[in-house]
């Protein structure tokens, strides 16, 4: 296995390098897009140190703009098909994981899991203007505290940052009230950043949990550095 931080550069997924609309990794597994190269599944695998799993949601392979998860379960676009969960199900539990899988409820008419929610193991930050019955999900699903906020005056959240169980990196232009409060709720260390040379949206381009992170090719070298010291690699 690869050593804790190492990184891997992508050349494209799907033609792109934002390897977090079409991935989500936890500390144990990854879900990746089913036509995925088995090399560039090996590489994510090695630098996240986890198990990979490919699958659809809604027909498509932006798994994650659809989907997103923490050690204690998934939370899946209300457009997934029965199929797409129960396969998805059967393959979480071949590896031996205990986890909760729940559609997004469709009541506040946000399909996108991955970018309106970002979470680790203990709590999640979601878009400001979801119901509570949606809240609720997200909590008994993840087994997360749950707080409404904005990153950056996004509400996208789970693309405007990615939070791990040892630090938070988030959208370059979050103001100082959002840094204070992520600070207070996550209890971690929190620092802005951006990835793919520039680009402020962090869930977009950058996977990560506590054993490993791998980002789009075109990161820097400053940035690469900003995303280890902030996530503690």
């Amino acid at each position: 296995m690869k050593k804790r931080g190492t990184l891997k550069r992508l050349v494209s997924v799907d033609g792109s390098t934002y390897i977090g609309l079409f991935a989500v990794c936890t500390e144990s597994v990854v879900l990746l897009p089913s036509l995925i190269s088995d090399r560039l599944e090996d590489d994510i695998e090695r630098a996240l140190n986890v198990k990979s799993i490919r699958t659809t949601i809604a027909e498509t392979s932006l798994v994650g703009c659809f989907a997103v998860g923490n050690s204690n379960g998934f939370i899946i676009s209300s457009y997934a098909l029965d199929s797409e969960i129960e396969s998805l199900a059967e393959l979480v539990a071949a590896e031996g994981l205990k986890v909760k899988i729940r559609r997004l409820p469709y009541i506040d008419r946000m399909t996108t899991a991955g970018n309106i929610i970002l979470a680790n193991d203990t709590v999640a930050l979601v878009h400001p203007l979801l119901s509570n019955k949606t809240v609720e999900v997200i909590k008994e699903s993840l087994d997360v505290k749950v707080y409404k906020g904005t990153i950056g005056r996004l509400n996208t959240v789970g693309m405007a940052a990615v939070a791990t169980n040892r630090g938070v990196l988030v959208h370059k232009n979050a103001t100082p009230s959002e840094l204070e409060f992520l600070e207070e709720i996550f209890e971690l260390p929190v620092g802005i950043g951006s990835v793919n040379f520039g680009v402020p949206l962090i869930g977009a381009a950058l996977l990560a949990n506590t054993k490993g992170y791998i980002a789009g090719y075109e990161t820097t070298g400053a940035e690469l550095g900003r995303i280890e010291d902030v996530l503690g690699f």
